[in-house]
Parts: structure tokens; sequence; C-alpha cells
């Protein structure tokens, strides 16, 4: 493809996912022929000086201390939005109706009422050809995106168990420092959102099916912690001393839940949280489970066969067909071969991709829908559907573990 036209992107924020982001615009480009061509424009931060050193480490060509500079700019098309989820509604929603397309990372809000508006203005925005995607990446991980080919093939025919868990430690040690993500009026909610949304969005797309209702459980093993410290982000230690804050989140969640069932001809079987209406799933995303460093696991039992995933061995799909391997367990894919999604782009057969590599993936099928003039996906809608689950979670967990439906 010669001489695409140009895709000017704008950023908002820089630290983890503006890292993983920034590295996403520059490298898809280089591996895939895109219809757009992305430009690394601008980055905005309220640290003048940290957004400085951060556009000249990770390329882009100028700063703003205010991201509504972003959206004035009529160098820019597109918003990338990696800031905490309480400031996502507004940017997004001002983005989308100054006719920027909209790149928001997960979870979309903090609330249903937010993610609710941020749909309806994305909906408004699409009949003029502006589109809008939230960035749960983990759909772009080749593992699977193989997976959802196959159960949309009927290798496992009907779905009858789900069961997802995140399982990090980071925040293990009690004397971390409290940061952002620790409090609610930024973060929304803590494991549950943070990454237990993840589990939710893949476990819905790789099924095509919703959930329905949830019975949940929330704990937080740590409520206060030392306020200040150099913890950011992910890693990193404080100190015993010194004055404690408030954890106002979860630090594990765990839930049940019901999915919808759907007809041959895409109906839904039945009242929705009817108890009769489909799989059952069980959900767990804790940042306490010692040992386990990013383990974003997905296991699906149908009446056909089975399916198995672990971050942690991301390279890899474990598959079970009953018709063949009766008398026998599951068998190792490796997903490097170049029939399988995005890896044709990438290394010879069996050379393994990364973690940065989904946010690469994102931006390629973002751009290509962009320039199709079609959604996107996941739509804001699509994350709404999981806004609503976050929801109906900590509503039973509010409730004695009581079912929620949706």
């Amino acid at each position: 493809m010669t001489n695409p036209q140009p895709l000017r992107v704008g950023m908002v924020g820089y630290a983890f996912m503006g890292a993983a982001h920034s590295h996403a615009w520059r490298t898809a480009p280089r591996f895939f022929d895109l219809p757009l061509a992305p430009e690394l424009t601008a980055v905005a931060g309220r640290n003048t000086e940290g957004v400085r050193a951060a556009a000249s480490k990770y390329g882009w060509a100028s700063t703003e201390t205010d991201w509504r500079r972003l959206i004035e700019r009529d160098d820019i098309d597109l918003i990338d939005i990696c800031t905490p989820g309480n400031t996502h509604a507004e940017i997004a929603i001002a983005a989308l109706e100054a006719g920027k397309h909209v790149l928001c990372e997960k979870p979309l809000a903090n609330s249903v009422e937010e993610a609710e508006k941020m749909t309806l203005v994305a909906q408004a925005a699409a009949e003029r050809g502006v589109f809008s995607m939230c960035g749960f990446s983990y759909r772009r991980t080749p593992a699977l995106a193989l997976a959802k080919r196959m159960v949309d093939d009927g290798r496992l025919g009907e779905i009858r168990h789900v069961r997802a868990q995140y399982l990090q430690d980071w925040l293990s040690d009690a004397d971390a420092p409290l940061t952002w993500r620790l409090d609610k009026a930024k973060s929304g909610s803590g494991s549950l959102g943070d990454i237990g949304a993840h589990s939710i969005d893949a476990a819905q797309w790789i099924t095509g099916l919703n959930i329905t209702g949830v019975s949940a459980l929330l704990e937080t093993f740590v409520k206060e912690r030392p306020v200040g410290g150099d913890f950011v982000g992910l890693g990193g230690h404080g100190g015993a001393g010194g004055p404690r804050g408030p954890v106002t989140v979860d630090d594990a969640a765990l839930f049940t839940a019901r999915f919808e069932r759907k007809h041959d001809d895409g109906a839904d079987a039945g009242p929705r949280g009817s108890g009769t209406s489909g799989p059952i799933g069980i959900f767990e995303a804790t940042r306490f489970a010692l040992g386990r460093k990013n383990a974003m696991r997905l296991e699906l039992n149908g009446t056909k066969g089975s399916l198995s995933f672990d971050f942690e061995d991301m390279n890899s799909l474990q598959f079970y067909d009953a018709a063949l391997e009766p008398d026998a367990g599951f068998r190792k894919i490796m997903v490097t071969e170049p029939s399988h999604p995005y890896t044709a782009n990438w290394w010879p057969t069996g050379h393994g991709l990364g973690y940065e590599h989904g946010f690469t993936h994102q931006v390629v099928d973002l751009v290509t829908a962009i320039s199709a003039g079609e959604q996107p996906s996941p739509s804001f809608a699509d994350a709404l559907q999981v806004q609503k689950v976050l929801a109906a979670v900590e509503t039973s967990a509010g409730n004695a573990s009581r079912w929620q439906n949706l």
C-alpha cells in the first residue's frame, strides 16, 4: 500500500498504558499494511516536565498540559484515552462531539450511568462517521482470538461451563503505598474493574453470550496503606512508617454468573437471569495471589470439547476434542502459525509474541475499521455491558451475595 492518508493521534496520559499504546501506534504500521498511517502528533499530561520526557521517550511530536487543547487542535483526528477511569467520560464525550475518533482504555467508565452517556454519544457520532472503541486488548492475543474462532466454528458445541481467573500478586505487600488504583473515586473499583473486567469481556466475547445475573463476594485484605512513596503502577515497595490512608476498593472479587442462551436463530432462549437460560460461570480476580504475575486464565467446557488458556503461557492454547480423543486429555496448540490470528505478520513459526503485541493488534483493527467506515469492536456498547456486570457484582456483594439480575 502506497502513501496512505495520515491518522493523527493525540494521547491523554503517558504512564503504564500510555507507554503500551505509544509502542503500538509506532509499531503497527511497520509490521502491517494499514489503510491509514498513524502519526504520533501530541501527548497530553498535567506535569510539564513529565509529559515532555514521555514525548521524547515514546516518539510524540508535541505536548499539551491540558487534554482540552488536544481536542481543540485541527491537526488531530483521534483521541487515545489512557487515564484513570474517573476522567474517561468527560474526555471521550468531548472528543466525539468535536468529531474526533476515540480509543478509550477499559473499564469504559466508573459507573453504568457514565458508560450509558458515553455509549449514546458514541452511537450518535458513528452515524456521522466518527468511531470509538474500548481497549480490551486481550481480545487481540492470538491464542484467545483462535479460541474465539474455534467456538464460532462449533468445535466446542454448546457451552456449559465458563471458568475465568485473573491472578496477580503485586499488591501482596501490605506496606505498598496507596495509589490511584486503590482509590474508588479515581478507579471505580479494585481488582474487579482493573483486571476482572478483562475476564468478563473475554468470556462474553468468546462465547458470544452476555452475562445475565451474578452472585458475588468482594474482599479488601489491607484496609490502609502508606501515603506517598515511589510505588507507581505495577511493582515497587513502600515503607511501613509514616501516615496511612484508607483503601476504598476491593482487593479480591469472586462471583458466579449465568449466561444467556441463544436459539439457533440468535434469539434469546429465555428470560434474562431466569436460571435455565444458559451456561454457568465462575470468576475470580485478585492482586494478592502470591506467585501469580499475570495469570489471566479462561476455560470453556462444551458438549463437544473444551478450551483452556493462561496468559502466563500466552502463545499456546489447550484444546480437548471429545470425538477425536475420548480417552486422552488436552493437547497443546502452539499459536504461532501463519494461519492463526495476527501471527503471519510477525516472526517465523514457533517464535512467540508478547504482552505488547495485543496493543499493536488493537491499533491494526481500529485503524482498519475507521478506514472502512465500520464500527470497531469492542464498541462502547460492548463495554457498557461489561460495566453493567461490574455494577451487578458490587450490588450483589453489598447484599450478602444475593443473586443480582442485570
